[in-house]
């Protein structure tokens, strides 16, 4: 039970990550994984919630993540 929870963890943050902008680097969604599974554990992915979560978030991410944050402000 606890193996499945577990792969259903991964799973979440991985489409939790693919959610956070559609055309993302692989860079991009590495650095902030674990960030948008601290701070944005409950936000529905979909329409751009995780990615304003993040940005919300943008003075507790990671060193990394913050970059990458800045790259996507356009």
């Amino acid at each position: 039970m606890i193996a499945y929870k577990g792969a259903v963890s991964a799973f979440i943050s991985a489409a939790a990550m693919l959610a956070l902008v559609g055309s993302a680097s692989a860079a991009s969604l590495q650095m902030c994984k674990e960030d948008a599974a601290r701070l944005c554990p409950g936000v529905e992915m979909g329409k751009g919630r995780i990615l304003k979560c993040m940005k919300a978030h943008e003075n507790e991410v990671s060193i990394g993540c913050a970059k990458e944050l800045k790259k996507m402000k356009g």
